[in-house]
């Protein structure tokens, strides 16, 4: 988890402060882009003389971008952005979609923001827990999915239950796993009263003011302008450069297209590439979870440098309230039989910076992911009749992570350092509910 977590306030959880002490940084480099993330890089963590050199959130250094460009300039080996209609794009919502998302005061408790599971450095995902974790340490059902790219989307979430980014960014601020606001109405009537709110939505949104609406498409803006192409991939593919790659991405490539099988659910076209086909599929990850099958009894859990202990799985999911029940993906939203185990298609964009893997974090690195496909996924009698054994040679899988790994785009760097320059939205005594000194207008 990201150190998005730690601040000069105590939290009352406890799992909070553990989840501290696992964060990490990605540091990238890059022309003119100089910034630091909150957490650690890690190196080194397995060892009991490991060193600490994470920040406070204060400490966090970014550089503000001019993110509309990427909507508006298409990029090599992406389509062109569809926008919707009713919400056209312009910088006043992005701007206005980027402070929301990373204010912690959009939780119920004042301590959770979007951007606390969507970690900048992390790929906007979360690369250090399979399953998020939401306010006071509440466990959630599924791996958190990258926002980078999520513009593409035609379906939201893992089984595909919502259908815009306007209507999906609610969903996390009511969730009771997650931010836990309790309303719509709640939720707008706080924002009313934090200072500043006003002006940033009358200027986003002239006459409209603080609404569901305006809410949803604001934050929705900023996450549709989180465009990531012009790979060394597509350099290479839709650019001509032969030397934008090395020979064993070319070579990794081959596979994909042909021996692996891959691209036939992770979509190449002739000019742009997604890497998903926008559809759903069993691969039996959720079927052997549902079935226990390959489960270990014991997981073994860093709690800190060098220190190891192994947990009962009995025990985890005994406090997990998210994994009491089987999770059988689209089902739960169709209660259709023939979507058991359905989840969406990922894109595999900048898939080198998104582990954990599949909708429930199972696999830790590319090398789990690939050797899980070349033996054909977990066998039932719904899985997906693409999915076979491949019988890939060590090259060829070794190759096939080369061009994986090649699909990082050109601007992560700027997304990430304009993401860290943003404020947290930490609570001051000019908010609304602060030490419960106000009640919102309740008696008056």
């Amino acid at each position: 988890m990201s150190e998005t977590f730690f601040s000069k306030k105590i939290y009352n959880s406890f799992l909070f402060l553990l989840v501290i002490i696992f964060t990490s940084k990605i540091a990238f480099g890059g022309d003119n882009v100089n910034y630091s993330g909150p957490g650690d890089n890690k190196e080194g963590y397995e060892s009991k003389s490991y060193t600490t050199n994470s920040l406070s959130i204060e400490d966090r250094k970014g550089k503000k971008a001019d993110l509309i460009k990427y909507v508006t300039i298409k990029q090599l080996g992406l389509p062109k952005l569809i926008i919707p209609e009713d919400n056209p794009i312009t910088r006043q919502k992005i701007e206005l979609g980027k402070k929301l998302f990373f204010d912690r005061r959009l939780s119920l408790n004042n301590t959770m923001s979007c951007g606390m599971c969507h970690v900048p450095e992390q790929g906007f995902t979360n690369n250090e827990i399979k399953t998020a974790v939401g306010i006071e340490g509440r466990s959630n059902l599924r791996n958190t999915p990258t926002l980078l790219n999520v513009a593409y989307n035609k379906f939201l979430f893992h089984d595909a239950r919502e259908f815009s980014l306007e209507n999906q960014v609610w969903q996390p601020v009511l969730a009771h796993s997650e931010m836990a606001m309790p309303s719509f109405g709640f939720t707008i009537k706080k924002l009313e009263l934090i200072p500043g709110y006003k002006k940033f939505f009358n200027d986003a949104f002239p006459g409209e003011g603080i609404t569901m609406e305006t809410f949803g498409k604001a934050i929705a803006s900023y996450e549709r302008s989180l465009v990531s192409g012009n790979s060394s991939f597509d350099k290479w593919y839709y650019g001509g450069d032969e030397n934008a790659v090395s020979d064993e991405v070319k070579k990794g490539f081959e596979v994909f297209v042909g021996k692996g099988g891959c691209s036939s659910c992770h979509i190449v076209n002739n000019d742009h590439a997604l890497f998903f086909d926008n559809k759903l599929h069993n691969t039996g990850i959720g079927y052997a979870e549902s079935m226990g099958i390959h489960e270990s009894q014991k997981t073994t859990v860093q709690l800190a440098p060098g220190e190891y202990v192994e947990v009962d799985n009995n025990i985890i999911k005994s406090v997990n309230q998210q994994k009491k029940n089987n999770d059988l993906g689209l089902y739960t939203i169709t209660e259709n039989p023939s979507h058991r185990w359905l989840f969406k298609t990922p894109s595999l964009r900048n898939i080198s910076l998104t582990a954990p893997y599949m909708h429930n974090g199972i696999f830790s690195n590319l090398d789990e992911v690939i050797d899980f496909y070349n033996e054909g996924g977990f066998n039932n009698e719904l899985l997906s009749p693409m999915l076979k054994k491949l019988e890939l040679s060590k090259d060829e899988k070794n190759n096939l992570k080369y061009f994986l790994e090649s699909l990082v785009g050109e601007n992560i760097e700027i997304l990430i350092a304009d993401a860290l320059a943003v404020p947290v939205g930490d609570l001051t005594k000019k908010d609304p509910n602060w030490a419960n000194e106000k009640d919102m207008g309740y008696n008056k």
